[in-house]
This record gives C-alpha cells, structure tokens and sequence, in this order.
C-alpha cells in the first residue's frame, strides 16, 4: 500500500512539471557565433542569416547599454520568422535584460489612453539596477539559551553564541530577536546571518561539522561552511527593478501589491518627472544603474497615427529603450488617416527605423524547421512524411504545415503506430483546409453561404493574389 501511495505521489509530481508547447517554444537564442556571424541551424533558428547577424549587432547595442531610443523594423512576408527572431532576441538577452512583448492592437482594449498604454510600456522595458549596503552579523550558531518566565506571562531573555573560523561571541538576545529565531527553528550547527538594520535571521544551512548529526538533519538540509574571518560584515545587496515598478509602488496607496493585483491605472506625469530625478540622483552617486531593455511591438501597422505620433517624441527621450517593430504590409493606409504609406508606419517616423528584411524559406529550410518542431511536439515522423509536409508547406504556407505535425500524429496513434507516415499526412490534409483550398470552397459554394457580397469583378481580384 505504501508503495503505492508513493507511486501515485511521484506521478502527481512529475505531472505538474509538464510545459505547455507554444509556436516558438523551441527557440533557446539567436544562433550566433562569438563573432556575431549566424549559424544556418542553432538554437533552434534556421536560415534567415542576414536577418539574424543584423539583431545580433541590436543585441550587442542592447548589452553596451549607451544608446538610448533606436528603433528597428522587421519587415517581410506572413511566416518568414519576424516574431521568431523577436523571442530569440529575448532569450538571447537573458533575465537581467528587460524585454517586453506587446501587441499593437493591444492598446485599443486596456482600460486607459493610448499613450499612457504606451508610456508603461516604454517604462517596463527600461530597468533599475540599485545597489544598497547593509550591516550584516554571519556566524554558525554554537549554543542558543532562552530562559521563559516561570509564571508563563512576562519578557523572554536569552543569549546567542555565534562563531566564526576566527572568532566566537556571546549576543543577548530581545524579546522580538527570540520570536525570529523560534520562527526560523534556529538550533545549534546551524549557519545564519542577521541583518543589523532589520533583525531580519535567514538560515544558510547546516556547518559541515554537524553533518554527522543524522537525527537531526533531513533529505532537504543544505550543508555550509563555516564562515571566515570577522562576524559582522558590510554586505552589497543588488535589486533589479523597472521604472514602472517603481511608478506604480510610488503612485498607489497599496505600494507593491498593486503590482500583483493588476491595478495599476493611469499614473500622473508629476510622479514619473520625480521618480526620474531621483533614479538620476542615485546614478550620479553611483547607488543605481539603467539597465536599457527592448520594447518588442508586433503588428506595428495597428498603431494609429497618434500612437506614431507619440513614439517618435519617446524616441527622442534619453529614457528610452530600444524599440523593435514587426509587420508584414506592403504600401497600406495609415490607420486614422487616409493617406497610404509603406508598411502602414508614417514616413518620418519610418526615416528614424533601421529596416530589417526578412526573405520567405526554401525547402530545404523548410524541411529543418518542421524536423526542430516534430522534435519539440514530440512526433515521430518517417522521411517520406517529412518530405511531403515539406511540399505542403512550400505550396500552402509554414504555419499551415506546422498544424499538420500534431494532427497527423494524433491520426498515427489512431491506428496505434509509433511513426507518423504519409498516409497520416494525407488523412490530415483531405480534413483540414489551406487557405488557398477554403477560399476556392467558398468561391464554389458562395451562394449558398449568408450575406455573399462577392461579385464577378472580386472574384477576379482573388484570383490575382
């Protein structure tokens, strides 16, 4: 019975680890070399070298942390990796760098202006690295004496002995400092540090002397030195927060936690204009850092023309990240306007961007990123269904391919095989429709669907596309 128990716990357990598979999960970075050259296939990135060395001289930029307000455009075709490369910048800059990932629909569905949706943004890519100093007493504790009142009501005193490799002392011990130790469940051999200022105890771990100690120690105990040399040390503590963090603890009456509820509004321009004089005071005395991040905005082409309006003031500002764009329209209309330009983006907003092209894939690039993606869903799947997904995408499209991975695999463990094979492919494809096969559908049985608005001279406009 026992061991059953246990079986099912471990099951539970290794259940909960489980990830969830998203349509860029299998990117790990840029796949470039220490020279900043692209690798064809690494880190699960294939092809698109140019496109890949340029934001690899963006990342270099992002980690010298000098310049301030540049903006890129990823420009190029439906399917051609521009938020792929995007989520790689991501995980190439790693979790001190901030990045933030919007949407440029986005602003239009939170429940404040434009520009303030923007500004938050803006605030959550750009961190704050601050630096404080803190007294602190580290020792391993030899002996703690706690003598109670024998009434049961009154003050509790006790003593402390800590220890060093060097040096031993006896501190008397409050009634608050006794409360944190009965709290901690502080005993004799353990490895603790105090801080002066707020009586704060943390335990580090058991000495190594004690680890002979078997009734006292547990699977989960972590083994420490002994601490060298003085017992009270200066100790530099590093937080790493963004501007807008400390926006929102500043502007709101319930400080952080604001941050965990969500409520965080609109936040007037006087709190920003002093949280910015006081992060440049401390930079000055060398207490705190700019950690400048990437804001990443993909279907630029959504923003209106006083979203537009009002990035290119934020470009200027030296408070500024570097802002990178996606889109994949040609020469469109900019939104809230009727004048058409290329890419839907204003033109003097467009002359402050460095463009970057991102160029459709050839087969054989075709055929690596769905053996990276069958890798990542694991699906086993023969040559032969390689090759012919591999057609598939390059006549419909890389995206409609890549739904046909889990699809057919499903189909395979239908019919109880371990490898998905053409036939499964094939099945997938007759029940699943392309773009291409649902616009000719509609254009057969046009007249029997609803509200067909679709004449002679449109149904020539999409044959042409």
């Amino acid at each position: 019975m026992a061991a059953a128990a246990a079986a099912k716990i471990a099951e539970v357990r290794e259940t909960t680890r489980v990830e969830r598979i998203g349509a860029h999960s299998h990117i790990r970075g840029l796949g470039l070399d220490e020279s900043l050259e692209a690798r064809h296939v690494s880190q699960g990135m294939v092809g698109q070298v140019a496109a890949r060395r340029a934001i690899g001289i963006v990342l270099q930029m992002v980690r010298e942390g000098r310049i301030a307000g540049r903006a890129v455009l990823l420009a190029g075709q439906p399917g051609t990796g521009k938020t792929a490369i995007a989520t790689a910048l991501a995980q190439a800059l790693g979790q001190d760098t901030p990045f933030t990932s919007m949407a440029g629909s986005e602003i239009y569905s939170l429940e404040m202006s434009k520009t303030e949706a923007l500004t938050q943004s803006i605030r959550k890519s750009i961190g704050v690295r601050i630096k404080e100093e803190s007294e602190i007493i580290e020792g391993e504790v030899v002996e703690i004496q706690i003598d109670r009142p024998a009434t049961g009501v009154g003050t509790k005193v006790g003593k402390l002995i800590l220890k060093t490799t060097d040096m031993e002392t006896i501190y008397d011990l409050g009634g608050k400092m006794i409360d944190s130790i009965l709290k901690e469940k502080v005993q004799s051999g353990d490895v603790i540090t105090i801080d002066k200022a707020t009586g704060k105890i943390t335990r580090l771990g058991r000495s190594f002397a004690r680890a002979r100690d078997y009734d006292a120690t547990g699977q989960q105990t972590r083994f420490v030195q002994c601490p060298e040399g003085e017992l009270q040390k200066r100790k530099e503590v590093v937080h790493t927060v963004t501007l807008h963090e400390i926006d929102v603890i500043n502007s709101r009456t319930h400080g952080f936690l604001a941050l965990f509820s969500g409520d965080t509004g609109e936040i007037k321009p006087e709190v920003r204009e002093q949280i910015n004089g006081k992060v440049a005071e401390w930079r000055e005395e060398g207490k705190a850092e700019f950690i400048p991040g990437v804001l990443f905005i993909d279907e630029v082409h959504m923003l209106d023309i006083e979203c537009f309006s009002f990035l290119n003031r934020a470009l200027e500002n030296e408070m500024s990240p570097i802002v990178i764009m996606a889109t994949n329209r040609g020469i469109t209309k900019i939104r809230g306007t009727t004048y058409k330009s290329p890419h839907g983006i204003p033109l003097d907003l467009l002359d402050r961007t460095i463009i970057v092209p991102t160029q459709p894939y050839d087969e054989k690039e075709l055929r690596e990123i769905l053996s990276i993606r069958c890798e990542e869903e694991d699906c086993q799947m023969s040559d032969n269904a390689l090759t012919v997904l591999t057609r598939i995408c390059k006549e419909t499209s890389l995206r409609y391919g890549m739904q046909l991975i889990m699809t057919s695999n499903l189909i395979a463990r239908k019919r109880k095989a371990h490898e998905v094979d053409v036939e499964d492919i094939k099945r997938a494809y007759q029940l699943f429709f392309d773009e291409g096969r649902s616009v000719q559908f509609l254009r057969e049985y046009q007249q029997e669907f609803m509200f067909n608005e679709i004449d002679d001279k449109d149904d020539m406009e999409i044959e042409t596309i």
